[in-house]
């Protein structure tokens, strides 16, 4: 048989060996004396038995084998389970579930009468139905072959093993589809706690970000934005990206549920898009948050907090033209909300200025330059690092115009402020200097060099590290990644 065989394998190609080989298999497991030679042809025959319909004419046969006595159940039991099986992957593969559900279901029930009660392999084809029948959104199903699996993998190889794990991780997602989210987490954290103790940080990662989203479905919306943060510093930038949408994606049906923490969870979660330089995402995120806040009358602050946000990130994507009424309205949401010598209202309207000097408007620049420095000498003192910038950036605004003398006053007081800081800001001290000479050149009208105009917009995380008012949110991680 196997001289013929070989034979045969030099005039058919391997599709046209499929049956040969499944019979040989068979032949070969029945008599027993070789089981590698006999697995080896069952592979073959697996193999060669594809979508084409091959699988189920071996299906027929085998049944035929089995209704005519011609091998025992016994025998034939272990190649009508690879078949089944195999029927219900390319079934899978093929996007017909459902169909493969019968047979994975087959297959089971082979396993159940082949292998002994309790074994880690039958755990294990206990929970791969069950995630096939959640991947159907059959979750009702799904349960209790999940919670048979954990049941014998507890049992056979203790509460701390891998399995165990892997199966709690499925009954969390299976409990998250039928909505009892409460069980689903404690389930993924009985998950998680496992994955850390064996240091599988992939699966641990995949894990929280199961738990994110369930944390959102729950509406415990800071947790899962402090899970999300900690994924995003674990993954590379598209893995963080996919954990983001997805969590997203939930938060876009609680939406109408509770409004204003979904708005302050699209800001959080923007924060994270703009550490990955991803500011079109970000922008559009906080202008979901935007659009659900003007809806509430009680958020003012959240809401000019939020428009200047994004006016600052479209002055980072050189958008100026667009930012500029975002960073017009902030300045006057937080005016009526703080009044109007708050030091975030100053960071608007240093910003604004940025914004006119890069559309050479200098005037404009300076008014709001100088509107910026009276708030900031206030709010935060002079010798501030952002007061300081911001008296720099008024000396440019007049050097743009050709004031040279205004120019070269706030210069001086530039150069003052520095110089109180010490040693700590040689460098800054020493570019001071350089701008103060260079402006005195250009009074004298004897310079040619080009002056750097371009005012510095300031960063947000100023503002985070400030306790003027507590409701005022802006954004620090951001705007270290930008720095």
């Amino acid at each position: 048989m196997l001289r013929a065989f070989k034979d045969m394998e030099a005039c058919f190609d391997e599709r046209e060996l499929g049956l040969a080989s499944l019979k040989i298999g068979l032949k070969l497991d029945q008599e027993g004396e070789d089981p590698e030679k006999a697995l080896s042809f069952a592979d073959k025959a697996l193999k060669a038995l594809d979508q084409d319909g091959y699988l189920n004419r071996a299906n027929k046969l085998l049944g035929r084998l089995e209704e005519e006595r011609v091998a025992s159940v016994e025998d034939i039991r272990p190649v009508m389970h690879a078949v089944q099986l195999e029927l219900g992957n390319v079934k899978t593969a093929m996007g017909r579930r459902e169909e493969a559900l019968g047979n994975l279901k087959k297959a089971l029930e082979i396993k159940e009468i082949t292998l002994e009660k309790d074994c880690k392999e039958l755990g294990v084809a206990y929970r791969d139905l069950a995630e096939a029948y959640a991947s159907v959104l059959n979750f009702k199903e799904a349960l209790p072959f999940g919670l048979k699996a954990l049941e014998i993998h507890r049992k056979e190889l203790g509460n701390n093993s891998v399995e165990v794990a892997h199966d709690r991780r499925i009954l969390g997602v299976i409990y998250t589809g039928m909505e009892e989210h409460e069980k689903a987490l404690e389930q993924n954290e009985l998950s998680q706690k496992i994955l850390k103790n064996w240091g599988l940080s992939s699966e641990l990662l995949r894990s929280e970000i199961d738990a994110a989203n369930m944390q959102i479905a729950l509406g415990k919306y800071d947790e899962a934005i402090n899970t999300l943060k900690g994924i995003v510093q674990q993954t590379d930038k598209d893995n963080s990206k996919r954990c983001l949408e997805i969590a997203c994606g939930i938060l876009d049906k609680k939406e109408t549920v509770s409004p204003i923490e979904v708005a302050e969870a699209y800001s959080e979660i923007s924060m994270q898009y703009e550490t990955m330089n991803e500011f079109e995402i970000a922008i559009s995120l906080l202008k979901r948050s935007l659009a659900l806040l003007e809806k509430q009358p009680q958020e003012q602050h959240s809401e000019g907090s939020v428009s200047a946000r994004i006016g600052w990130l479209l002055l980072l994507k050189g958008e100026v033209p667009q930012a500029i009424p975002y960073l017009e309205s902030a300045a006057e949401i937080l005016k009526e909300s703080f009044g109007s010598k708050h030091f975030g209202v100053g960071y608007i309207y240093n910003n604004l200025g940025a914004a006119y000097l890069e559309l050479d408007r200098p005037q404009s620049a300076a008014q709001m330059f100088a509107v910026a420095k009276d708030i900031m000498d206030v709010s935060l003192g002079p010798h501030h690092v952002d007061s300081i910038e911001t008296c720099q950036n008024l000396s440019k605004a007049y050097s743009a115009m050709g004031s040279y003398p205004l120019a070269i006053e706030f210069q001086l007081r530039v150069v003052d402020a520095w110089e109180g800081h010490g040693a700590s800001a040689e460098d800054e001290l020493r570019e001071a200097q350089h701008i103060l000479e260079e402006l005195k050149t250009r009074a004298r009208g004897t310079s040619t060099n080009q002056f750097p105009t371009k005012a510095l917009p300031l960063p947000q995380h100023s503002l985070a590290s400030r306790n003027s008012h507590p409701n005022v949110s802006f954004n620090q991680n951001s705007a270290d990644s930008m720095r």
